[in-house]
């Protein structure tokens, strides 16, 4: 079952009339049109990492994000997303993700929302313990990441570098030889999608696609965090 214009529209809504009242007489649309969409998206993809990325897998009931809003230290008190999201992690690692995720991995997003949606992949904002893991594994050969970082398909223009250090990390000289990928502090890669492309009966087959390509950066991720390729699942 796609996503539809409803879909969309229901999103827009709820960026306009983002209060409790309005989402509860709205409810049942969120449920069939976006809600039971995305679980039946996590299932296929999950079938398809099977084949391709055994040891990353996703739960129709858990891989989907929360649409309320963690509100408690936000000056903004809007209590819904104007989006939806899934997310598929390792399978010998937590699915949490960004600062809080001490045991996370890298994995592979998918964001829905009208006119901004996307594809991605990779690990965003780890904690401190294993950001350092990564900048050592980046740091001790750096040759084979800048290779695999390079040879991801023009089409995601290489790593995402809205957060990036200005100056080197504390114990790593400017002079090193992987400078410019020890000041990341996230690592991910992806694009936009276009609502006509998230509506789309393709859009499964698109996503499996876009993640198998974006695999070789999910692996060393995970694999500088000493988690391994698992053997095929039974």
């Amino acid at each position: 079952m796609p996503f539809t214009a409803v879909a969309l529209r229901f999103l827009r809504q709820l960026a306009a009339h983002n209060d409790k009242q309005w989402f509860e007489a709205h409810r049942a649309q969120y449920e069939e049109e976006i809600r039971q969409p995305m679980r039946e998206l996590i299932e296929e993809l999950d079938a398809g990492f099977a084949r391709f990325a055994p040891e990353i897998g996703g739960d129709p009931k858990r891989s989907m994000f929360r649409i309320n809003r963690d509100i408690r230290f936000s000056s903004d008190k809007s209590p819904y997303k104007t989006h939806a999201a899934c997310w598929f992690h390792h399978r010998s690692a937590s699915g949490r993700v960004g600062s809080e995720a001490a045991e996370g991995s890298a994995g592979f997003y998918f964001h829905l929302e009208p006119g901004r949606s996307s594809v991605g992949a990779g690990l965003w904002m780890p904690p401190r313990r294993q950001l350092n893991k990564l900048r050592e594994s980046i740091a001790e050969k750096p040759s084979p990441f800048t290779r695999m970082v390079r040879g991801l398909p023009r089409r995601f223009d290489g790593l995402d570098d809205q957060a990036v250090l200005k100056r080197m990390p504390r114990g790593y000289s400017e002079e090193h030889p992987a400078a410019h990928w020890l000041r990341y502090q996230s690592f991910t890669s992806g694009r936009l999608l276009t609502d006509a492309q998230v509506m789309s009966a393709n859009l499964p087959s698109l996503l499996a696609r876009e993640f198998e390509d974006l695999l070789p950066l999910v692996r060393w991720l995970n694999a500088a965090l000493g988690l391994s390729v698992s053997s095929p699942r039974p």
